[in-house]
């Protein structure tokens, strides 16, 4: 398992409308988690409490008004009330929380640029460095191993625990946090400042094989815009490989526009609220001639599932790996009266040819364990290169 000081997983797979299809955004303090453009995708923007279905949003927010009325936590209350309603996905997060989720969505974070993981032998050690973050400017490195974070052994702790004191309260920017770390035999410890780092979600490689390994691990906000980048700059002749395994959603209308990078316009999905079924379509003019592979995963989720089976039903990718998670659900966020902010489900989407994704997931053309990439190139001659 591991995590990054700014960009871990969900806490937990129910919490996780981190980093799924944020659709509106306008809460009663007017902060947005995600928004449709209305030019882009022909969608009207869609208010958090109107569009909530009445009896479980009110419900939610009743408990937690009668919770502050009584002196208790109204977080508390409203989470008890999401999990006897049986929303899956719903959540509630403390305003901290949703400050950092706003930010993650955002593409940025507070941290100190440090992927950590735990080791064979159980510890917690440096998986990777953030380029031009604090700890990459320390001469931190990937394998040193995290011993202390101010002072506190972290021996026993979960990578989650760990990640959250790296990050700090979510309005940390400035202040210092100091690290104990051990390479080899030496032992030090390291003063940092944590820094507002932006979330590197995608990973853009031209293999020697002459293929275009694009690597998307969440849609934030500009990632639709990097996919199509790549796409557009890639050299003539080159198959593309859109490698959509661990991506834990993100903002859809960034999974439109990635979309966007393949198709000339038509349908990217469906979906409902309250019963009103709307649409999502892409933009004209992207690279329909390429040959395309999308790989997936049982990490891949929501926003991720939406893409994938996009290109799957239009015809325009072959996609390899198993299949997908399976969360096809949308959240909208409303306010609760302690500031704290509840996400609940409102409705799913459906992929161009109608196949529901939530419980479901995405089955691959190819079910693919081992060997990804040798079958990667099979496909990829047997489509063909671009005229």
């Amino acid at each position: 398992m591991s995590g990054l000081d700014a960009f871990s997983r969900p806490r937990s797979v129910r919490r996780g409308a981190a980093l799924t299809l944020v659709f509106a955004g306008v809460l009663a303090a007017g902060a947005a988690t995600g928004t449709f453009d209305a030019a882009d995708h022909n969608e009207p923007e869609l208010s958090a409490r109107s569009a909530a279905p009445a009896s479980n949003s009110e419900r939610v927010a009743d408990a937690a008004a009668e919770a502050m009325a009584d002196g208790k936590s109204p977080a508390a209350a409203a989470e008890e009330e999401v999990s006897r309603s049986g929303d899956r996905w719903g959540t509630v997060y403390d305003p901290a929380e949703y400050r950092a989720f706003a930010d993650e969505l955002d593409g940025a974070y507070i941290g100190v640029g440090l992927w950590t993981r735990r080791g064979e032998d159980g510890r917690i050690e440096v998986d990777r460095v953030q380029d031009g973050g604090p700890a990459e400017r320390a001469g931190i490195r990937t394998g040193d191993r995290l011993r202390s974070i101010d002072g506190r052994p972290i021996a026993g702790q979960r990578v989650r625990e760990v990640v959250d004191q790296l990050r700090g309260t979510g309005d940390d920017a400035g202040t210092e946090v100091e690290l104990g770390l051990q390479r080899g035999s030496r032992a030090w410890t390291e003063s940092l400042r944590r820094a507002r780092l932006e979330t590197p979600t995608v990973n853009v490689e031209q293999r020697a094989d002459g293929t275009l390994w694009i690597k998307v691990s969440a849609f934030t906000k500009g990632t639709g815009e990097r996919v199509r980048e790549a796409v557009r700059t890639a050299p003539a002749g080159s198959g593309i490989v859109l490698d959509l395994r661990g991506n834990s959603g993100g903002l859809v209308a960034e999974a439109v526009t990635a979309a966007s990078a393949f198709l000339d316009g038509g349908l990217v999905a469906t979906y409902d609220v309250r019963g009103e079924q709307r649409a999502l379509h892409a933009r004209g003019g992207g690279d329909t001639d390429r040959p395309l592979v999308a790989l997936v995963d049982g990490g891949t989720m929501s926003a991720a599932e939406l893409l994938a089976g996009a290109l799957q039903d239009r015809g325009r990718a072959v996609v390899l790996g198993s299949r997908t998670f399976g969360k096809g659900s949308v959240q909208l966020p409303s306010r609760l009266p302690d500031g704290s902010v509840a996400e609940l489900t409102v409705g799913h989407y459906r992929t161009p040819s109608g196949r529901s994704v939530d419980g479901r997931g995405i089955t691959p053309d190819l079910d693919v364990d081992e060997g990804v990439e040798s079958r990667i190139r099979t496909v990829l001659s047997g489509l063909g290169t671009p005229s």
